[in-house]
C-alpha cells in the first residue's frame, strides 16, 4: 500500500512562493488539525499539524516531499447582506458571533435562516448566493471568531 503524502507544515499567505497546486475548502473545511483531504488535481493527502487550526485563502500546506498546496476558499451557500444602515446591520452579525466577511456595499455571512430572519426584521435585504467565504479574522486578524476564551473575571458577557 502506497503511504499518502503528508503536510505538517504551514505557510501563511505572503510568507511562501513558488509552484503549487491547490486544495479548495470551504470555511468549515478550513478548520482542521488532522484530516485526509484532496487537491483539485484528485490527489489524496494527509495535514497533520500540531494543533487545530484556521486555514485562510492563500495559505499554503507544506507535503512531506517538499510540494507546496495552496488553500483556496470553495464556493458555499452564504447571504449576501445589504441595507441602508450596513454598520448597525454589521453590529448585530458581530454580536452574534457570526462570521463575517465585510465588503463595502454588503456583508456575506453563511446561510443561516434564523440570522437571516433576524436580519430582515432590522431592515436588511437578504439574497441567497454561492461564492468562496472569506470571513474577517478574529481580534488580532487571524483565527476563527469564536475561538476566544471565555474566563470569567476578564471576559464576561
Amino acid at each position: 500500500m502506497t503511504q499518502l503524502p503528508i503536510a505538517q507544515t504551514l505557510h501563511r499567505k505572503g510568507h511562501w512562493n513558488g509552484p503549487a497546486t491547490t486544495c479548495e475548502l470551504d470555511y468549515t473545511e478550513r478548520f482542521l488539525r488532522r484530516k485526509r483531504l484532496t487537491m483539485t488535481s484528485g490527489e489524496p493527502f494527509i495535514v497533520d499539524l500540531a494543533q487545530t487550526t484556521s486555514l485562510d485563502e492563500g495559505d499554503a500546506l507544506e507535503l512531506d516531499t517538499g510540494a507546496l498546496i495552496r488553500i483556496s476558499a470553495g464556493v458555499e451557500a452564504l447571504y449576501k447582506v445589504s441595507g441602508p444602515d450596513l454598520v448597525r446591520l454589521a453590529w448585530h452579525v458581530g454580536n452574534r458571533h457570526t462570521p463575517c466577511q465585510i465588503n463595502t456595499d454588503h456583508l456575506l455571512i453563511q446561510a443561516d435562516p434564523v440570522i437571516g430572519h433576524m436580519l430582515e426584521h432590522l431592515g436588511a435585504v437578504v439574497d441567497p448566493v454561492s461564492a468562496p467565504f472569506t470571513p474577517e479574522g478574529g481580534a488580532y486578524g487571524h483565527g476563527r471568531t469564536h475561538s476566544h476564551e471565555h474566563v470569567a473575571t476578564a471576559h464576561d458577557h
